[in-house]
This record gives structure tokens, sequence and C-alpha cells, in this order.
């Protein structure tokens, strides 16, 4: 089943900007399962030595995710506006304003080279694709596409425009959402609910991702007709997550909630409910456009997780915690595999 990405446990683990490196996509793959390096917010010399590092730790299969957004300029009405909604904030801690925050920058020319060079065997993308010679130049060069899809629309969209697979990402999933074609959150559907849209709709693979944390959860989505899974949340509290300690406890607190939000970076995100969400609205349409937004929080998130507070942190999670522990990656993995096998005897 797993074969058609060379891996033998049909476990793709999600790409996580901001709390893993190459450590945690290795400990994924030397566990047989597919193993992600986010690059969104990676320079070129990053991503190359980032999947230096992979490799040599471990000759399995790699994936890389990458942005396929339309990075139109800031106004600065937009950026004032933005400013002015955080000024209380930045008084608080006795902070000036600043936008030096990393942003997340689409797949362009230059990654597309830097790509090119690396030869990774999977690529996967989020917001749609990148424009169709981009897309025809990894598939001439035998790594295998992917690209999220929230809808039924979206999925035939991608299969028609040349993807190898879609992750059919459920409205469970923690992080950004992979919408691309609307904006409107009413579109939004659970994962098993998107699956059975696309049962015999869609002729390639379907990777499930969202809500999915124990290996009851797998074998139910594979029912459903998905080929793989996807998992990001259950992998927060791993030895290898460089997950922070203020997240960690909102991870762990049974007080936690999650809602979609787009205050930390202007496009809606799955996140541990904190202050900014309750202060601002979970969708606030003042917020500065993706993915600028982002960067006028970083001097405030770092103020507030300096006295332990996550009040301005993004703390993407998934609905579904329940596989979230303090072990190896590896071993979580391999734990998982080794209870769907279970199931079946």
């Amino acid at each position: 089943m797993a074969s058609t990405l060379n891996i033998t446990i049909p476990i793709i683990q999600a790409p996580m900007a901001g709390v893993q490196d190459w450590r945690l996509a290795a400990a994924v793959a030397s566990a047989g399962a597919l193993g992600s390096l986010p690059c969104g917010m990676l320079s070129a010399d990053q991503v190359v030595a980032e999947v230096a590092a992979f490799r040599q730790a471990t000759s399995a299969p790699l994936n890389l995710n990458f942005f396929c957004h339309t990075m139109a300029p800031l106004s600065k009405v937009a950026a004032l506006r933005w400013q002015q909604m955080l000024a209380g904030y930045y008084d608080e801690f006795s902070l000036q304003p600043s936008e030096a925050g990393a942003l997340r920058m689409p797949y362009d020319d230059a990654m597309a080279e830097v790509v090119a060079e690396l030869k990774p065997d999977v690529v996967s993308f989020h917001f749609g694709l990148p424009d169709a010679g981009k897309v025809d130049a990894l598939k001439s060069a035998g790594v295998t596409v992917l690209s999220t899809a929230t809808t039924l629309e979206e999925a035939l969209w991608l299969q028609d425009h040349g993807v190898d697979m879609i992750i059919a990402q459920g409205v469970e999933a923690g992080g950004h959402r992979g919408m691309f074609l609307s904006q409107d959150l009413a579109s939004q559907q659970s994962t098993r609910t998107l699956l059975q849209e696309l049962q015999g709709r869609v002729s390639v693979p379907v990777i499930a991702a969202g809500g999915i944390s124990s290996a009851a959860d797998i074998e139910q989505m594979l029912q459903l007709g998905a080929s793989y899974v996807q998992l990001g949340t259950a992998y927060l509290l791993c030895d290898e997550a460089k997950t922070s300690e203020v997240y960690r406890q909102a991870l762990i607190a049974e007080t936690s909630v999650t809602a979609l939000t787009n205050v930390f970076s202007g496009r809606p995100a799955r996140g541990i409910c904190n202050r900014l969400m309750r202060d601002l609205g979970n969708i606030n349409n003042d917020v500065a456009p993706f993915p600028y937004a982002s960067a006028a929080l970083a001097p405030l998130k770092a103020a507030a997780e300096a006295r332990g507070r996550g009040d301005f942190s993004s703390m993407w999670a998934g609905e579904n915690r329940a596989a979230c522990r303090t072990v190896g990656v590896q071993q979580l993995t391999l734990d998982l595999w080794r209870d769907m096998q279970a199931l079946k005897d």
C-alpha cells in the first residue's frame, strides 16, 4: 500500500514550520514513514543545509514542502491599521513596533533551481500549485508532487493540474488551511466527509489529514479510501520537536481548545486559543494580509514567552491531541504501526 512513496508505514509527517527541523523528519523516516521538511520560511541556503543533514542521518525518502500564495505588496494603509491594533500590546511590553519577523515565502524560480539540484523524492505544496512549468519540471525529474485540497472542487483542480497525490485536509487539522479556490470557511468539512466526497471522483491516491491520532483513526481513514494519512499534531510533544515550553504546556492542558483563526498570519489556521484570539476575535478582517501579519507579532511573541505566556504565539494544533506524548518520534511512529497491525490480528 505504501510502496508508491517507497515507505513501509503509510504515515506522512506533516511539515510544521517553527517546531521542527531535519531531526524530526529523519526520525520519522527512520521508522519507515515519510519525513517532511517545511521550507516556506527557509532561505535557499537553509533548505540545502537541512536536506544535507537529513541525508547524512538517513537514506530514506524525503518530502520538501512549500507555499504557493501570491506575494502582493503590503499597503501602507494595511500595515498602519495592523500596527494600531497591536499598539496597546507593544506599550504593555515597552516595545517599539517592528516588522522584523520572518515571512512565509512562495515557491519561486530561485527555489525551484535549488530543488532541482537537491532531487527530493517528494515535493508538497500548500495553497494550490506553482505555475505549470515548475510542476512539469518536478514531474520530469521523477519527483512525486502532492498538494492540499480542502474541498472536492480543489481536489479536482489539483488532479487536472498534474498532482500525483492529493492531501485531503479536514477541518479538524492543525495549522493553515490549504484553501486556494475560495476563502469561505463554510466550505470546510471533516476529514471523513471530504474523503467520502472524493471517493470515485478523483483517480489519484488520496492522503487523509486532520483529526487522526490513533491506530484506529488511521485504519478508519484507510478504510474510507485513503492511501496514506498525514500526522502533525501527534508529534508536537516528541523529543525531537522544537515546540516551546509554553506551547507544550498548552498542548497538555485539559482546558485548551482549538479554533480557526487568521489573527497570526492573515489566513485561516487552526491553533490553541489564547489571548490574542480572544481579544481580536478568531477571524478579524482588519488583520494584515497573509503572510505579513506574523512579522509584527514576532517581538510580542518573544516578550510574552520570556514571561512564560503564550499570549501571542501561534500554537497550531488539531482538534485531536490524544496521541501527543513526550517520547521519541521513531517510537511514537512505530507504536502507531504496531497498534495498527494489532487491529488486524
